[in-house]
């Protein structure tokens, strides 16, 4: 849409699109700087799909991480950065995301009050500079009482936002203090004003093909919100359009996705291609194994700690304990093979029959067996024809994982071997992870490929700034989170990339909005 000055029905130095950590965070950066800012959020609830996080943010040699006595610098991150992502990404913005990131931290913790701590969550690659025990900051929780009449603005944990439980306010941990903690920072802000209920649908653009605004559906109506000095697009990616997921991903629903279904429906991807965006990665997602449910949605699933998962085919496929992001990428291979999409963590009842694994919501044996999603049999041949697997592939799949078993190692997948797959068991040997599968009773349960939301989106430079198909700036327009084509390639390095990739890119595109762009070197 192209408009001039008079068109608009209200004006603000900055326009925030999204209400995820990103979003948040570069409102509130904006504010700081004393630019007038509004934040729109097109759901009822702050927060996307970083209030669902565990709140986990990674910016290698932070304060933080001193003060909590973790031995990090920017140089180690940066070794582990480069072995890890390589040439995938744009260098400069690379180096821009990792030396900024100090900067962010401190931010964080002088400018706006937030306290954060260290928690140790392993890197998830054997690679130069890896940190075995992390480099992971997470905002303190708060309590609800705390964030007062906010609360109810914040959005709830899974259980409650899409399994139909109890939401508890009590109290308001990882991703979900971090959205809590920047709301009630950009209330205290004089020049900061966000609004629910309120979604753009297109960009505005001026006869020079600057971005100047946004074109609003609100509670109001129809309203073109103008923006002196940018717009920043920080709503989240298309893992919930099913249109999109087929069109890039080859993924046959958009319903297994962790994230909201009114969140990540491709809006801002959507809005890119209108004005001509580059857009990359558009067939990356951050993956991860998921727990089918009789609702038809899928929870994040990992931490195993005991059984095998097989493909459609009735085998083993890969080390069950590998980095969530790692384990859906063999996942989504399979289904590429022609294995399908169908996938069964097959166990005992070691556990007392519960489900070995970390799950939230936690499964409900018979409200899944009732569902088809959970099977019990006395025997292999049973369980195959329950779940449908070939009997002779599954029971060789169960005769050879318990060899390993036995052995004390996993000669096919090395189950155990590495610092992260131990670390959810609490183990310190690769035998400690490896236990045999057997007894009176054996349970399968359906497992599909799931994500925490695209990674494909915007390419932008080392400013947050939107390249267009020339690969020169669009002049107006930034994005960040997973609105913009991830820093971090078609890899996940570690706990808290999303988020904190996320926040820096979108603190430097307020810098450069305010015109005082941030150096690329520290």
């Amino acid at each position: 849409m192209a408009a001039q000055d008079n068109t608009f029905d209200e004006q603000f130095d900055v326009v925030v699109v999204g209400s995820g950590v990103a979003a948040l965070f570069g409102a509130a950066a904006a504010a700081s700087r004393g630019l007038s800012t509004c934040l729109i959020e097109k759901t009822d609830r702050f927060g996307g799909t970083s209030a669902y996080s565990g709140g986990a943010v990674w910016l290698p040699g932070n304060s933080v991480l001193l003060r909590d006595g973790v031995e990090d610098s920017v140089e180690k991150g940066r070794t582990y950065f480069r072995a890890v992502v390589g040439e995938r990404t744009d260098r400069d913005v690379q180096d821009a995301f990792l030396n900024t990131g100090p900067a962010v931290v401190d931010f964080l913790q002088e400018r706006l009050g937030i306290s954060t701590r260290f928690q140790a969550f392993p890197d998830y690659f054997d690679a130069p500079g890896r940190q075995e025990l992390g480099r992971s900051i997470y905002p303190k929780p708060i309590k609800g009482e705390e964030v007062g009449a906010r609360v109810s603005d914040v959005r709830p944990p899974v259980p409650a936002d899409q399994f139909g439980a109890p939401e508890d306010t009590g109290r308001l941990e990882g991703g979900r203090a971090w959205v809590a903690r920047l709301v009630l920072a950009l209330d205290s802000m004089e020049c900061a004003e966000t609004r629910l209920n309120t979604g753009a649908s297109e960009l505005v653009r001026d006869s020079d093909g600057r971005v100047t605004g946004v074109v609003a559906e609100g509670p109001d109506g129809r309203r073109v919100i103008g923006a002196r000095r940018g717009v920043l697009v920080a709503a989240g990616g298309f893992e919930r359009s099913g249109d999109l997921r087929r069109r890039w991903q080859q993924m046959p629903t958009a319903d297994w996705s962790s994230s909201h279904p009114d969140t990540g429906s491709g809006d801002a991807v959507r809005m890119f291609e209108q004005v001509g965006a580059k857009l990359d990665l558009l067939d990356q997602s951050w993956w991860c194994p998921a727990t089918l449910f009789p609702n038809g949605h899928a929870a994040f699933t990992l931490g195993f700690r005991a059984g095998f998962m097989v493909d459609g085919t009735g085998r083993r496929f890969a080390n069950e304990l590998l980095p969530y992001d790692q384990m859906g990428r063999q996942m989504h291979a399979r289904m590429v093979a022609g294995a399908g999409d169908d996938f069964w963590l097959i166990f005992d009842d070691a556990e007392a029959g519960a489900f070995p694994a970390i799950c939230i919501p936690a499964p409900d044996p018979d409200e899944l067996r009732e569902a088809g999603l959970w099977h019990t049999a006395g025997s292999v041949e049973e369980l195959a024809a329950a779940t449908g697997l070939d009997p002779a592939a599954l029971q060789e799949s169960l005769e050879r994982f318990n060899g390993f078993a036995d052995q004390g190692r996993d000669a096919d997948f090395a189950r155990g071997e590495d610092p992260y797959g131990r670390f959810f068991l609490g183990a310190s040997t690769a035998e400690q992870c490896l236990r045999p599968v057997g007894g009176e009773r054996l349970h399968a349960v359906r497992l599909v490929l799931g994500d925490l939301g695209t990674k494909g989106g915007a390419v932008i430079d080392a400013n947050g700034a939107v390249l267009g198909t020339d690969g020169e700036p669009i002049p107006g327009l930034y994005a960040a989170g997973n609105s913009s084509a991830s820093v971090s390639g078609e890899a996940y390095p570690g706990p808290g990339v999303p988020l904190g990739s996320g926040m820096t890119m979108a603190f430097r595109a307020v810098a450069d909005m305010a015109g005082h762009p941030m150096p690329i070197a520290p």
